[in-house]
């Protein structure tokens, strides 16, 4: 049998609809909450999980790092998921497993109960990416949205609104990858909307303190404006810290997690989050919000500018001079930010 034909005897499950989303994570969320009857924008569940900020992170014996996402489940962190979940009267709950028989078969059962499934995973392994042998990404997440058992294939929703046939065994192989930084763990999330409810004020408030808290006064200064001023300074020595292949990979990874081609709805997420103040501003009636909505939009055409510099510095046989003017952009960014954050700093 063909892959084509086996792929015709794939099904969503019913009631399922894909769509084109903007960030794996906000997307996947609105895929399932969209099944469930429960309307919402990602914009929205991304300010109400305090999910924006910034993180510059170098481990030994990875690549650096440079990304906008926070709240993502780190010790001490209760997850951009769970965050969202709470504020909007749905229990969201995380689970993970070594065992990868476990995992497979949690998901069947969830399939086969009529639920489709959020799971993460490393896009390396995904057949419908086309990336080379050596690229991984271990933190992303999709939807698991129909089965077929007698071929041994599923249907996964992604970013790109289309439902893609992934045998079980490329979709084990993708969840239990061990690729550092973000190994995904088998991870996988239960969700139950029997309280469902829009989120109230105080909580879209206490959202926007959260993420303007991370972003002027963070714990350390790998995060927040201080971590893009960080940023700013290990971007230049670069060039001595790796070997020419490593330099091109990092600058052209760095480029994919600014731009909206690596699922951040561009600009590092600044424009999700300038569209997720304009909804608070209904919610909120406060009118000064579409002001700072404003600047955190500029904002996200400064790092826009910073993602094309990066993009170029990865095509470039000396991507020294390159850098220099990436890290003076982000300089520029950080006084940007630390001024758009500070007028909101008291709105919260």
């Amino acid at each position: 049998m063909t892959g084509t034909a086996e792929a015709t005897m794939l099904k969503p499950l019913r009631g399922f609809q894909p769509f084109e989303t903007h960030h794996c994570v906000t997307g996947s969320m609105r895929h399932i909450y969209e099944f469930h009857r429960c309307a919402i924008s990602e914009d929205l569940l991304l300010g109400l999980g305090a999910g924006v900020g910034f993180v510059y992170w170098h481990m030994k014996g990875t690549t650096p790092f440079l990304g906008g996402r926070v709240n993502v489940g780190r010790p001490g962190e209760e997850g951009l998921e769970k965050t969202a979940g709470k504020r909007t009267g749905v229990r969201v709950e995380r689970f993970q497993t070594e065992s990868t028989r476990k995992a497979e078969k949690v998901v069947l059962e969830l399939l086969s109960a009529g639920e489709p499934v959020m799971v993460q995973v490393d896009m390396g392994f995904l057949p419908y990416f086309h990336f080379s042998k050596e690229y991984h990404f271990g933190g992303h997440v999709v939807v698991v949205a129909g089965c077929d058992p007698e071929v041994q294939k599923v249907l996964v929703a992604d970013r790109d609104g289309k439902l893609h046939p992934v045998s079980v065994k490329e979709l084990t192989r993708a969840r239990s990858s061990k690729f550092k930084p973000f190994p995904p763990r088998n991870t996988w999330y239960n969700f139950d909307f029997k309280d469902k409810r829009p989120p109230k004020p105080e909580e879209l408030r206490q959202a926007i303190r959260e993420v303007v808290t991370g972003m002027l006064r963070p714990p350390i200064a790998n995060l927040g404006v201080k971590g893009i001023r960080t940023a700013a300074a290990r971007v230049r020595l670069w060039p001595k810290l790796m070997d020419k292949e490593q330099l091109h990979y990092t600058c052209f990874n760095t480029f994919i997690f600014i731009d909206a081609t690596g699922g951040t709805g561009g600009g590092l997420f600044r424009y999700m989050y300038a569209r997720f103040l304009n909804e608070a501003e209904g919610i909120l009636g406060d009118a000064r919000l579409a002001d700072i909505s404003e600047q955190v939009r500029r904002s996200g055409d400064l790092w826009q500018n910073a993602a094309q510099v990066f993009k170029e510095a990865a095509a470039a046989s000396d991507p020294s001079f390159l850098l220099r003017e990436a890290a003076a952009l982000l300089l520029n960014i950080a006084d940007h930010e630390q001024a758009a954050w500070g007028k909101l700093d008291p709105l919260g």
